[in-house]
């Protein structure tokens, strides 16, 4: 059974720091990419971040380049989101998801597999 489990949201101040992870299982980990999403009501999900396990490569959406960094722990079958001097426009539920494809997308539509969100609220 594949399953995507992210941890680590919470409420912070502006300025602040978290640590999101998501641990995965039952797929070949090393062979997908992993993307962090987010959402808010009413609005399209859109990619924050992701990463290609085979090389490493990363990428990031413009508005968090910089603050956010992507990695991950294949020993683990776990990847992270280190999220630094967050803004309240940050504020969002955070959901990882896995793509067969060897490229990163900042599209949801790759993602077989998602997880089923942490909620991140930055408050001002």
């Amino acid at each position: 059974e594949v399953q995507l489990v992210e941890s680590g949201g919470g409420l912070v101040q502006a300025g602040g720091s978290l640590r999101l992870s998501c641990a995965a299982s039952g797929f070949a980990f090393d062979d997908y990419v992993i993307g962090w999403f987010r959402q808010v009501p009413g609005k399209e999900r859109e990619g924050v971040s992701c990463i290609q396990n085979k090389d490493g490569r990363t990428s990031y959406r413009d508005s968090v380049e910089g603050r956010f960094t992507i990695s991950s722990d294949s020993s683990k079958n776990t990847v992270y989101l280190q999220m630094n001097s967050l803004k309240p426009e940050d504020t969002a539920v955070y959901y990882c998801a896995a793509s067969p494809y060897h490229w990163c997308s900042g599209h949801p539509e790759p993602y077989d597999y998602w997880g089923q969100g942490t909620q991140v609220t930055v408050s001002s």
